[in-house]
């Protein structure tokens, strides 16, 4: 059996890439900020099972230090290095097709801040254009802001005009939040694929609807997210698979952010627990030669961008204490790998993403024992790897990290 699994952990870096000071983010790290908070707050980050791996070496590799109070393997079990992303964003479309063989090499478009936090971020002209087409009266927000915040702060004032909340972040990404009950969700979809028309005008990666539920100033999102992506500019590893009759199993947020191209099955839950018990459902479902490919968003979403260090530390041990049960689903032939798609380091100034090395670890029956990786030029080595250990047709970029 030759099979491949890959979970991303959503935003989980491993210190500034080489290229981090043109994006603002020398001394980013976002393993190495959170075990160093945990040491300091007298709670050393336990990862026993991802030790096992050899993520505190591929940490080391990628920022030059032992991550602080997290115990280390003279010989890990797996192989285990990190990579720096060529695309020129650190967004998540970008990282995650480069890491399935496709770096973007093209500036996405995006909404910069303004000086004047009254002034508006969007376009005015594609503003009345969306408005008028999804029969808007107009919009809230219009600023950059953290998607947390913005809906305790306009909920209400949602609920009482009927429009919906629109913001943006450093990441090229329109976000839409509407009540899924007040607004409607079906709605909340319709107006959203409706700016993904506009507003590709731009050059906007993403439009991402945002439902969330609640009263009175106290509002939650929830999980009916849907991203509307642009498509890859290029084949990807899922889509050299699927073009070959193979399955793809997309988790999470997978299959949006591929436009649902190069995927055969998607399954979502709400919140890391649920997408890992959707990852082993999958994984138990698949056939011989697929991929499964998972995103964890918890990470990124809850944690990173909130720059809640604790819950990220959290987390993290929980996913620690839920690898055992999936390295037990390996068969003979089988191939794990763990990643991420950019940095969110939650001690650093901000909300938004960093510019940061990506872990490369590998595990299971056809994984080397003890390989060290070091550090990859590209996220694109995974998916090279991949389509080598599942004897498809090499992809357009990246180099093998090894063959078995």
């Amino acid at each position: 059996m030759t099979r491949a699994l890959v979970i991303v952990l959503d935003s989980f870096g491993l210190g500034a890439a080489p290229d981090a000071p043109r994006f603002g983010d020398v001394g980013a790290d976002t393993f190495g900020h959170i075990a160093q908070w945990c040491v300091a707050n007298g709670r050393p980050l336990r990862l026993p099972n991802l030790a096992r791996l050899g993520l505190p070496q591929a940490a080391r590799a990628a920022s030059g230090q032992w991550p602080a109070g997290v115990e280390r393997r003279a010989k890990p079990d797996g192989a285990f290095g990190a990579a720096a992303e060529v695309s020129l964003g650190k967004d998540t479309p970008s990282g995650h097709w480069e890491l399935m063989g496709c770096p973007v090499a093209f500036d996405w478009g995006y909404f910069p801040k303004t000086d004047d936090p009254a002034a508006s971020v969007f376009p005015p002209a594609l503003m009345q254009r969306w408005l008028t087409a999804c029969g808007l009266g107009g919009a809230l927000g219009n600023c950059h802001a953290s998607g947390t915040e913005i809906i305790e702060r306009l909920g209400d004032e949602h609920l009482r005009t009927g429009w919906p909340v629109c913001y943006t972040s450093s990441d090229s990404v329109f976000q839409v939040a509407a009540h899924e009950t007040h607004f409607g969700l079906d709605r909340l979809y319709a107006i959203c694929t409706q700016a993904k028309t506009i507003f590709d005008e731009a050059n906007i990666a993403r439009v991402i609807a945002r439902p969330f539920v609640g009263e009175n100033g106290r509002y939650r999102r929830t999980a009916h997210r849907h991203d509307y992506t642009t498509p890859p500019p290029a084949p990807t590893l899922l889509d050299v698979l699927k073009h070959a009759g193979r399955e793809v199993h997309g988790i999470g947020k997978i299959s949006d952010i591929f436009a649902a191209r190069g995927i055969t099955h998607s399954r979502t839950g709400d919140g890391n627990a649920e997408l890992c018990a959707q990852t082993l459902e999958a994984w138990r479902g698949c056939a011989d030669g697929g991929l499964v490919f998972a995103n964890l968003v918890d990470f990124d979403m809850l944690f990173g961008h909130r720059r809640d260090v604790a819950g990220y530390a959290d987390a993290l041990e929980a996913f620690d204490a839920f690898l055992p049960r999936l390295l037990a689903e390996l068969g003979p032939g089988d191939l794990l790998a763990l990643s991420a798609d950019h940095g969110c380091d939650p001690t650093w100034p901000g909300s938004d993403h960093t510019r940061e090395h990506v872990p490369l670890l590998f595990a299971g029956p056809a994984a080397p024992r003890g390989r060290d990786l070091g550090v990859r030029s590209t996220f694109a080595d995974l998916g090279q790897t991949l389509a080598a250990h599942l004897h498809v047709e090499p992809l357009a970029h990246g180099k093998t990290c090894f063959v078995r």
